[in-house]
């Protein structure tokens, strides 16, 4: 916190704690949050939020204690004082580009660290291209794409960049595979993106003029093609995720990753039929999300707010495979981990949420990505918490 900033009531809020993924997050720093954090819980409804902590004291008896807090993404005011409570704000509140942007400005007026779980890019465009510049006068860190997009992909480019040096010019390719239930969140984020594509890439051409490149660097998402890779032994499909944007600003951010970096994102499948079906069915929901009653029966089908069970997330996993090539050099690096869309999304807000305020990171504010702000304390903290970082 800038040390003009007076004391705060909490150290950390976590709004949308009465949904799935939240309320996951909120059992997460029940177990790990270190004694002493001041934490609480925000939310619409104090009914639903008395229950959840209910939850939580069965965890942690001292917690039938833990401060609840009304907001409503709606109401601005609620956000402003919410936002002036707290040195930390963590929002499970989606799909962000309808409900997150209020937060985003109240955070970055009020100088408080922002994360959230979006992995939505016209939403974080707009939130760069709205408050970056406020929130660097601010001091606050706003750091979005917490949870599954995009930190095993951000990270994992940036522990395998760590194995190449920063001399010579890195390109890595990141492979997808997952076994597991998506969230009703993410899936009713990647209709909306898929909906409005004319918006997302208004966004993106307004960033890009807007935005500082490195000097004497670049840094770049590349758009792959589909093709078997040689050190993988699998069929590779480019993944249209914010993924790869992600990366290539930690790419931009940080001199580490040398003076000319790539990165391309895909999925990984077994064969040539796995890739083709993969492409007719992203294909046809892509032209659903165009029709609007076909929207509609979609995100009926896959609501927001629910989840699966704690035995088939415990069946779930993931695995996404780095290929980084340097000067003549290959290097392949995995991040893997339990069940994506929930439990391990929920691990990562939390620690991220934990390593911002309480890790000692570099100086940086504005709009940040995970690399960027706290990668070198992140990275062992989710392996303490179970995630793999390797060398294969």
């Amino acid at each position: 916190m800038p040390e003009n900033t007076p004391e705060r009531e909490h150290d950390l809020v976590l709004l949308g704690a009465t949904g799935f993924t939240g309320e996951l997050t909120a059992a997460y720093l029940a177990e790990h949050a270190p004694a002493g954090l001041r934490w609480a819980l925000a939310g619409r409804n104090r009914a639903r939020l008395e229950a959840v902590r209910g939850r939580l004291a069965e965890i942690d008896p001292a917690l039938a204690d833990l401060p609840l807090l009304q907001a409503d993404s709606s109401d601005e005011a609620s956000l402003r004082t919410l936002a002036e409570s707290t040195r930390a704000v963590v929002t499970t509140v989606g799909p962000y580009l309808a409900h997150g942007m209020p937060l985003v400005a109240a955070c970055a007026a009020a100088g408080t660290d922002y994360l959230d779980l979006t992995g939505e890019p016209e939403f974080v465009d707009r939130a760069y291209l709205a408050h970056h510049e406020t929130a660097v006068a601010s001091g606050a860190r706003l750091v979005h794409a917490c949870g599954f997009d995009s930190i095993p992909h951000d990270l994992g480019a940036w522990f395998t960049v760590q194995q190449l040096g920063d001399t010579d010019p890195i390109t890595v390719r990141g492979v997808v595979r997952a076994a597991g239930t998506f969230s009703g969140g993410t899936f009713h984020s990647a209709l909306g993106a898929m909906s409005n594509a004319g918006g997302m890439r208004s966004a993106m051409k307004e960033r890009r003029a807007r935005e500082q490149r490195p000097e004497g660097r670049r840094s770049r998402a590349v758009s792959g093609k589909p093709h078997r890779d040689r050190v993988l032994g699998r069929w590779l499909l480019p993944l249209p995720t914010i993924d790869p944007f992600v990366v290539a600003r930690s790419g931009a951010a940080l001199a580490s990753y040398g003076p000319d970096f790539r990165y391309s994102h895909y999925a990984g499948l077994k064969t040539l039929r796995y890739t083709a079906g993969a492409v007719v069915g992203v294909g046809a929901l892509a032209a659903a999300a165009q029709v609007g009653p076909l929207r509609a029966q979609l995100l009926k089908r896959v609501p927001q707010g629910q989840g699966p069970s704690e035995q088939r997330r415990s069946t779930s996993w993931f695995t996404v495979d780095f290929v980084g090539e340097s000067a003549g050099r290959t290097v392949h690096t995995r991040v893997s981990g339990g069940d994506p869309g929930y439990t391990e999304t929920a691990k990562m807000l939390a620690e991220s949420a934990l390593c911002l305020l309480l890790d000692d990171n570099p100086t940086t504010a504005g709009q940040v990505t995970t690399a960027q702000a706290m990668a070198a304390h992140l990275v062992p903290r989710l392996q303490a918490a179970g995630m793999r970082f390797e060398v294969v």
